[in-house]
């Protein structure tokens, strides 16, 4: 498979988000690849948006099985997420699992008036009846595959196709 360029996911991905800016949005970057991605799309939706990132180690199903990542950070929502219109935002969705980890801990915080799921890139595998309203891109991968979003020192965004023993 021919890696798509993550740079310009990223812009198709900023352009299809734009039109779903409203006074009352936030966006909701998921750790770390969509705290990459929210990052970077900040400014060009916004700065003053309201803004925060999940990580959703504790929320997860698989948590005996994944353990914390090496890299954990609190969640940070700093903003009133009732009756906010949230774009959460990932890298890659694969199970759905992810995303609905994210639900829950979002609800701990208040109840949001919808959520919108913005991904790059919509690798199929659904597991759980949870699907992105936005892909900047679909492809179908092995359950053996997993790609990575990665960043370089510079901050441009790149991917990484392993396979998995």
């Amino acid at each position: 498979m021919n890696l798509p360029n993550a740079e310009t996911l990223f812009e198709t991905l900023a352009e299809r988000i734009k039109p779903l800016i409203q006074p009352n949005t936030a966006i909701v970057g998921i750790h770390s690849g969509g705290a990459w991605l929210a990052e970077r799309l900040l400014p060009m939706l916004g700065k003053d948006l309201a803004h925060g990132i999940l990580d959703v180690s504790f929320y997860r199903d698989d948590f005996n099985e994944r353990g914390l990542h090496s890299e954990t950070k609190p969640s940070q929502i700093p903003f009133d997420v009732q009756d906010k219109h949230i774009i959460l935002i990932d890298d890659v969705f694969y199970t759905g699992r992810t995303i609905r980890a994210a639900m829950n801990e979002l609800f701990d915080y208040g109840r949001p008036a919808s959520i919108t799921l913005a991904v790059l890139v919509n690798r199929g595998g659904r597991e759980l009846p949870i699907a992105p309203q936005i892909s900047a891109f679909d492809t179908e991968l092995a359950e053996s595959q997993n790609l990575q979003l990665l960043r370089h020192e510079n901050g441009t965004f790149y991917f990484t196709l392993e396979e998995n023993t």
